[in-house]
């Protein structure tokens, strides 16, 4: 394939998990990618496969000069960035009152502010050729939180704030922006990608406790096809008019549409009072 006919991306996390197995898609694909990871040498089979359409960077997305000269690394390489995919993140779980400050700071730099250090990088470029596709991945905790994914989720709540504003800026300008809600997938988030709080209070067994178990259980079980989940985010970029919102998985349906169902029902149930809080006009 020409180099007209392909697309760049530049996706972060790319050694494990979903972005491991979307990087893979898209090289067989034929598209063109860099790869990130905090150690690229993870990645070097990849390149090897495929030596004229893969590049390993390394990435801390936390490290906003890194994240410059990644971003400046993919232009180098292949002259545009059309794809932007922020996969890297990890989970935390643990009652609000169990985690350390230093958790909960490195999980926001990480699921929150890492984010947004590309999105800010990539947006010159995508806006001086009037084109792009940032595809941000939250999770279904994202929208509707679980018990001990406070900070998780959290983050991934104010990552969704951001991309709701920022789908609506750049619009206009030729850029595209999907926020992506996996339920359980069998990646390897609830192994090594799953931080657990400090400190332990007994308290908390019944409902975080509880949750804890819910995860241990699936382990290596979950329902989500990683690949499957790949080939729909390509759809996506594929899409003309590709959603704000990619709910995947049928767990993740299904929140989903309970929470909008819970949301409706209380907001009927309080209009007369809350809705009535206005100057009189």
């Amino acid at each position: 394939m020409s180099n007209n006919n392909t697309k760049v991306w530049l996706i972060t996390g790319s050694s494990s998990g979903f972005g491991r197995n979307l990087a893979e898609a898209v090289l067989k694909k034929g598209d063109r990618l860099i790869a990130t990871a905090r150690k690229p040498e993870q990645l070097q089979d990849l390149v090897d496969r495929y030596p004229d359409t893969a590049k390993a960077v390394s990435l801390d997305v936390t490290n906003a000069i890194q994240v410059k000269a990644a971003v400046n690394e993919a232009v180098k390489a292949f002259g545009q960035i059309d794809v932007l995919v922020n996969n890297a993140g990890y989970g935390l779980i643990g009652a609000l009152e169990e985690v350390s400050d230093e958790q909960i700071r490195r999980n926001f730099d990480t699921n929150l502010f890492g984010a947004i250090n590309t999105i800010r990088a990539v947006l010159p470029i995508m806006r001086q050729q009037q084109s792009g596709h940032i595809i941000n991945m939250s999770a279904i905790a994202g929208f509707t939180n679980e018990l001990g994914f406070s900070i998780y989720g959290g983050a991934k709540f104010a990552l969704e704030g951001v991309s709701e504003a920022v789908h609506g800026e750049v619009a206009p300008l030729g850029i595209k922006v999907t926020i992506v809600e996996p339920g359980p997938f069998r990646t390897d988030f609830i192994g090594r990608s799953l931080d657990r709080a400090t400190n332990s209070i007994d308290a908390y067994k019944p409902t975080v406790g509880k949750f804890l178990e819910f995860l241990e259980k699936i382990e290596g079980t979950q329902p989500g096809d990683p690949e499957k989940a790949s080939q729909a985010l390509i759809k996506v970029v594929e899409s003309e008019n590709p959603p704000l919102r990619l709910v995947l998985g049928k767990y993740a349906y299904s929140k989903f549409r309970n929470k909008i169902t819970s949301l409706t029902a209380e907001l009927d149930a309080w209009e007369a009072v809350a809705a009535n809080t206005d100057f009189e006009t």
